[in-house]
């Protein structure tokens, strides 16, 4: 049984979702669905608030795909952006540089505490990616160990879905389809904390998957380029959370056996764990770092890569061979890292790290019903993510369970998208405390409703 929003819908909604469903293909969209479950169409946007044509109003509990911290149509970035347009919106950023570009890196170096550098750019999460790994295999062919040129990912990661991004990415659903276009790479233990038996802490579970990567490293570190992790929050992985000893103990192995360690910040960085890099959380800094989704404040396409000056050194050369020959069209958009640089300046005037901390114990205490609901299990959190999985045995038609719940939240006023069986809000930090409580009022609400169905 599928819930139905047709009846609510006016003219002008139906006639832009029937154009769009004629001219545009959906991203990670079976488009036959839509047939029962129509697109909404969305008008504005104001602080934490999506408006569709009718003028429903539906809370963003995700962020709009987890890229949005400050609330959609923001006056301080709204105003950075139109005064970058007065200036200049797009010059190629070979041969030339400009303002915009150069602060950005700069401020990003300082965050790390200048262990990370020469940020190179791009515009979506899965090309930094690319840009990472490329850098890695480069630079080992340019160190005479051309060999090492394979890469280690973790169970239920992901990673994009370009071509190299997607080879450590390993989520059936987005790799069945295109396995046989892919590099092959080793997949090891996630430390995914779910998986504890009866006895074991999260850090048990990290020690075990630990052991089992320093096995692979041991017998296959002289062809291994690099190992890719999501620091502490696997997010399309279903939110699988672990313990930071995790991170400390790759990093270690990584060191030990001279391997890359890639840290995919995309959807974990800039702030979203209670740090601004989640790996701060465990006091390392890998070799390469990848941000996007939040770097520009949700407003722009923008994505990053951070090296150690050891890694840049290796490519500095008279040698033009042994550059890192690689562009985007839009590399370094003046327009797109004004909007970064405006996101990182409400990070520091507003104290955005220490209200997160508030913001965080305010949706646990919200969500506490979470821990009581025979219906639910692992209930989880990291910093500004609340995660918790619905048990099967309390699944009323599984395979749309998912569509069900996020139907049914649109009617509570609540947009959130549930992966697989596992429900999770990652808001703006700009959401009010009053939101936090429409927020989990309404997920509470809708999975009522959706457990009731017959």
């Amino acid at each position: 049984m599928m819930l139905d929003l047709k009846k609510t819908r006016s003219n002008l909604d139906e006639d832009w979702a029937k154009r769009s469903l004629a001219a545009v293909w959906h991203p990670c969209t079976q488009m036959k669905q839509h047939e029962f479950s129509p697109l909404v169409a969305i008008s504005h946007g104001k602080g934490s608030w999506l408006y569709d044509t009718e003028g429903r109003a539906f809370l963003d509990c995700i962020s709009s795909w987890w890229t949005n911290l400050f609330g959609h149509s923001n006056s301080k970035i709204n105003q950075a952006i139109h005064a970058q347009l007065e200036k200049i919106e797009h010059v190629m950023l070979a041969g030339f540089t400009h303002q915009p570009v150069i602060e950005l890196s700069e401020r990003l170096i300082e965050l790390t505490n200048q262990n990370l550098g020469h940020a190179f750019y791009a515009s979506d999460g899965a090309s930094a990616i690319e840009i990472a790994m490329k850098m890695s295999h480069h630079y080992w062919k340019i160190s005479g160990q051309e060999k090492k040129n394979g890469f280690v990912c973790l169970k239920n990661s992901y990673h994009g879905e370009t071509m190299g991004a997607l080879a450590v990415t390993d989520i059936p659903l987005f790799k069945e389809a295109y396995g046989s276009l892919l590099q092959e790479t080793w997949v090891v233990m996630s430390p995914d904390a779910r998986q504890a038996k009866d006895g074991q802490s999260p850090e048990d579970v990290a020690q075990q998957a630990a052991q089992e990567l320093e096995l692979l490293l041991q017998k296959e570190h002289r062809h291994i380029a690099a190992v890719l992790i999501e620091p502490l929050v696997q997010c399309a992985g279903r939110m699988g959370m672990h313990s930071a000893t995790y991170l400390k103990l790759v990093k270690k192995l990584c060191t030990q056996y001279e391997v890359h360690l890639i840290a995919d910040e995309i959807a974990v960085g800039c702030g979203r764990t209670g740090r601004f890099f989640a790996c701060e959380h465990a006091g390392i800094w890998p070799d390469f770092l990848t941000l996007s989704k939040g770097i520009s404040g949700g407003y722009l396409p923008l994505s990053l890569c951070l090296s150690t000056n050891a890694i840049y050194s290796a490519f500095y050369s008279e040698n033009v061979g042994q550059a890192f020959l690689h562009s985007h069209s839009y590399t370094g958009n003046p327009l797109a890292c004004s909007a970064a640089l405006a996101a990182l300046t409400i990070f520091s005037d507003e104290q955005i790290l220490e209200k997160n901390l508030a913001s965080a114990n305010n949706i646990a205490s919200l969500f506490s019903w979470t821990k009581e609901d025979q219906r639910i299990e692992f209930s989880r959190q990291q910093g500004m993510i609340y995660a918790f999985d619905i048990k099967k045995s309390a699944l009323h038609h599984i395979p749309e369970f998912a569509r069900n719940l996020f139907q049914e939240g649109l009617k509570q006023q609540v947009l959130i998208r549930p992966i697989g069986n596992t429900v999770y809000v990652m808001p703006p930090y700009s959401m009010s405390y009053e939101e936090h409580k429409i927020m989990s009022l309404g997920i509470q609400r809708s999975l009522d409703l959706v457990s009731s169905m017959n």
